[in-house]
């Protein structure tokens, strides 16, 4: 049975930057831009000797220190959206510092995905993702030093997960005083797409209109190699863990849309692609922030069904088609030209009669290394779903063992009822499992 999470908030302060910044302004991208103007918010969960015997208070004013040293170094975080820039103007970030009398480890054993919006910071009214703060982070202190839970909410006008992980990992080990691993950092404004048109301010892009459900799917490695198995074919022998999950999840998330209507609608899997791991460090930092993603799609027309292998192979060739347009722009400095190209004919694709999956994967990206001076995270979540209730979105986001997959699966309410009973994706996962620390 789920433990009553009751939080008592402490405070909400803006912190600034500890040397004043630049002033100047940081342009913001096409794809910045195109993205829906929205806060993603992830959660690391620590339990450590260490959290039993310093006081909270401590504990909250080196977060904040911290936090304060990390803004100086990427003090556009610290601005505010104007337009399509950033006007580095040192306004803050927001820190928000809450307590609970539940015991972490009892938290986790039986907490349901939708509570982990009590530990996220609280958006207020006025808070604008394409304004300000474009950065909130909490601190919620679980009782008798039992554990701590630090959240972020990051703009997506500015972030996607690599640049969410590098920020964290600044502040985390300014924090924990391995300052030597802590540098300087590019934010990647207009040089990988190109800058976005001022017209683009007024519009915003209108997320999915369906009430969405979430569910955290969790593929453990003996069962994550069964799959495997079964996903390969001539074309692609040796699977992926990231095409054989995503695979079997458009198979069952198609399968339960179509129960659902009288007549069977398109299906297509967009798939997100981390640039930066594609890119050479020449023209791409590998800790570069910003939206630097392009993207590829599967796609299945009303009367067919994604069958696994069959969705596998088209994943390989798709990710080799990326991986090839970008080898060959570089080579003719024709990059910008190339990745414009991909948006437009991704844009295409998206039509109202047509059921959308949109994929990434956080896999191989070190986010367990968090190290506040606590040690590894025991765990880390997503609340995203909890701010934003009408995204249908796909998640896969490493186990604490780095063998085993999370997936976080949105998709509207009707359909996600069908999903969680659906044999085959429960034959390699298992829905919602406690965590035991």
């Amino acid at each position: 049975m789920e433990m009553d999470l009751e939080i008592e908030v402490m405070g909400r302060e803006v912190i600034k930057p500890a040397t004043p910044s630049p002033p100047n302004h940081i342009q913001l991208s096409l794809l910045d831009m195109s993205i829906p103007s929205m806060y993603f918010s992830t959660i690391f969960f620590y339990k450590s000797e260490g959290l039993v015997t310093a006081s909270p208070e401590i504990i909250s004013k080196k977060l904040k220190s911290s936090l304060s040293e990390t803004l100086s170094r990427l003090y556009p975080l610290a601005g505010e959206i104007e337009g399509v820039s950033i006007n580095c103007n040192d306004k803050g970030a927001v820190f928000t510092e809450a307590r609970t009398n539940l015991l972490l480890p009892e938290f986790l054993k039986t907490f349901s995905v939708d509570s982990l919006a009590q530990l996220r910071p609280k958006i207020e009214a006025g808070d604008d993702p394409s304004g300000w703060p474009l950065l909130s982070v909490g601190v919620t202190f679980f009782g008798s030093g039992s554990g701590v839970a630090v959240s972020v909410n990051a703009s997506h006008r500015i972030f996607d997960a690599a640049s969410l992980l590098t920020f964290v990992t600044d502040w985390s080990d300014t924090m924990a005083n391995k300052n030597s691993k802590v540098g300087t950092h590019q934010f990647a404004e207009a040089t990988i797409y190109p800058p976005a048109p001022t017209h683009m301010a007024s519009q915003s892009r209108k997320t999915d209109t369906k009430k969405c459900a979430m569910n955290r799917f969790v593929f453990e490695s003996p069962k994550i190699a069964e799959l495997k198995r079964k996903a390969a074919s001539e074309s692609v022998k040796m699977p992926t863990r990231v095409e054989a999950i995503t695979s079997l999840i458009w198979k069952c998330a198609t399968n339960a849309s179509r129960s659902k209507l009288m007549a069977p609608r398109p299906t297509l899997m967009y798939v997100a692609v981390d640039l930066r791991l594609k890119l050479p460090s020449s023209v791409l930092s590998p800790d570069a922030i910003g939206n630097l993603q392009t993207a590829f799609f599967l796609k299945k027309d009303a009367e067919s069904e994604p069958e696994i292998h069959e969705a596998v192979a088209a994943f390989r060739t798709g990710k080799e088609e990326v991986d090839k347009m970008l080898k060959d722009s570089v080579q003719s400095n024709t990059l910008v030209q190339g990745l414009l190209n991909m948006m437009a004919s991704q844009g295409a694709e998206f039509k109202p009669d047509v059921d959308i999956y949109t994929t990434s994967s956080w896999l191989g990206k070190p986010f367990y290394g968090v190290d506040f001076g606590w040690g590894s995270p025991v765990w880390l979540g997503s609340a995203t779903h909890t701010v934003y209730d009408k995204m249908v979105y796909v998640s896969l986001i490493d186990s604490k063992d780095g063998e085993g997959v999370e997936a976080w699966i949105s998709i509207p309410a009707e359909d996600m009822s069908v999903l969680v009973h659906d044999q085959e994706l429960l034959a390699y996962a298992v829905l919602n499992p406690p965590i035991t620390i």
